[in-house]
């Protein structure tokens, strides 16, 4: 549980730190595409930041539910998979990492379809 805690802090941390350069720093160095790259990965980030704050706290309280655990080790694989690979691709232009990014998103869905199945666990049925 932790360790979700930990990512979730680490990763909303960071994802204010990137929408902040990219929205003062990047402005004027990047085109419009590529910021919007950034903004969409920021976005998810944080989005995914809140969603593993929120395993962490439920697995302090339903520490054996399996579910969670996947859920978590998703949501953390697809932000850095997905988030990850649109940072790289509108940093540094590297196209052949856009190949990464669906790949990110399949995680991020797969953490959200194991947390309403944890919800299943949890509630019996």
């Amino acid at each position: 549980m932790a360790i979700f805690l930990a990512l979730a802090g680490l990763f909303g941390g960071l994802g204010v730190g990137m929408g902040a350069f990219a929205a003062h720093a990047l402005r004027t160095q990047l085109s419009e595409g590529s910021l919007q790259l950034l903004e969409t990965a920021v976005r998810y980030q944080m989005i995914h930041a809140l969603a593993l704050g929120l395993v962490a706290v439920l697995l302090a309280r339903l520490p054996g539910v399996a579910m969670l655990w996947a859920a978590g080790w998703a949501f953390a694989w697809g932000v850095l998979l997905f988030s990850g690979s649109l940072y790289a691709l509108a940093l540094m232009g590297s196209r052949w990492l856009g190949m990464i990014t669906p790949l990110g998103g399949v995680a991020l869905l797969i953490g959200w379809i194991c947390l309403a199945f944890a919800a299943r666990s949890v509630s019996g049925g």
